[in-house]
């Protein structure tokens, strides 16, 4: 099929290189380059470098306005595709490609609608998530399904490495819904279900509150880990990046107090200490978590009470 791939992040790229070998992609539509780095070094999006070693042209927009609508038109793709991109589709542009659009979503919808479906998923513990593959329509996230596929969450996984490993599955499923399309085969289902939502994550949404039980300290720090960042406060304000917890066995701390144990820096929370592997303090590099304690005399008071769960009904962004 003639296609437009639209996407932006690492996520995006192997559902490219999965289309790209058996399809024309007449055009890779990403956001436009921006700064990194300490450095602001203008670079490009994951999904615009993957075009390029493929060969492939490219539109950078970071939005999907009248400009980029007819450029995209005038390629009179069949199809378009859209893996995290990072903006809405609108009509005229919804109904250009004679097929419509079709986007991978990382989750088994209806369940979290929104920008952050995984990052959501493991904040709330979930064990089982899965890919989508839906047709989209005006609603956020609320086209007919073509694919779904389930996967369970491997114990201990970040928001990173799930969403590496579900974009791997993703692209499986988006190449064969694409060849079910091409061959008149496909069967779109309507959703079922009540919906959730998975509102794009804030700063704040990384900061862990002690005061919690050890799992559910745990489960906010694999949800944004590693964007937007797990954080505590020390006393005075500063801020520590998390950069790994883990489990421990060490014996019961007040919530919040931080104290060596063995080898190991360990904190106490709601239930069971946790184990601070490695943290980051403000304007230093990351560490091991026993050396920045041990830095410290050997022990520190992390303020308990992080952020307040985030309205599920409020803020959603699409995941287009």
């Amino acid at each position: 099929m003639r296609i437009v791939f639209a996407g932006s992040p690492a996520a995006a790229v192997p559902s490219l290189e999965a289309l790209a070998p058996h399809h024309e992609v007449a055009a890779v539509v990403t956001r436009a380059a921006s700064p990194q780095g300490r450095r602001r070094t203008l670079t490009p999006t994951p999904v615009a470098a993957a075009a390029e070693r493929l060969g492939l042209p490219v539109i950078e927009a970071d939005r999907l306005d009248a400009a980029a609508t007819d450029r995209i038109a005038a390629l009179e793709p069949e199809l378009a595709v859209v893996v995290a991109y990072g903006g809405l589709v609108r009509e005229p542009l919804l109904s250009a490609p004679a097929h419509g659009w079709i986007n991978l979503h990382f989750s088994l919808l209806p369940a979290y609608r929104g920008a952050a479906p995984v990052q959501r998923a493991l904040m709330d513990g979930r064990t089982t998530t899965g890919v989508s593959v839906f047709r989209l329509v005006p609603e956020l996230d609320a086209g007919p399904v073509v694919r779904m596929r389930e996967a369970p969450v491997p114990e201990g996984a970040t928001a990173g490495e799930l969403l590496a490993s579900l974009a791997e599955l993703g692209a499986e499923e988006l190449v064969a819904a694409v060849a079910a399309i091409a061959d008149g085969t496909a069967r779109f289902v309507e959703q079922e279900g009540a919906p959730s939502l998975a509102p794009k994550l804030a700063l704040a949404d990384g900061a862990l509150d002690l005061a919690l039980p050890a799992p559910e300290v745990l489960a906010r720090w694999r949800g944004t880990t590693p964007e937007p960042g797990a954080h505590a406060e020390l006393e005075g304000g500063e801020r520590l990046k998390v950069l790994r917890l883990a489990r421990s066995g060490a014996a019961p701390l007040p919530a919040g107090h931080a104290a060596i144990a063995g080898r190991a820096a360990v904190v106490g929370t709601g239930s069971a200490p946790l184990e601070l592997v490695e943290v980051q303090p403000a304007g230093k590099r990351p560490m091991a978590g026993a050396d920045w304690l041990r830095g410290r005399g050997g022990t520190a008071t992390l303020l308990v009470g992080g952020a307040a769960p985030a309205d599920r009904a409020a803020g959603a962004e699409a995941s287009a």
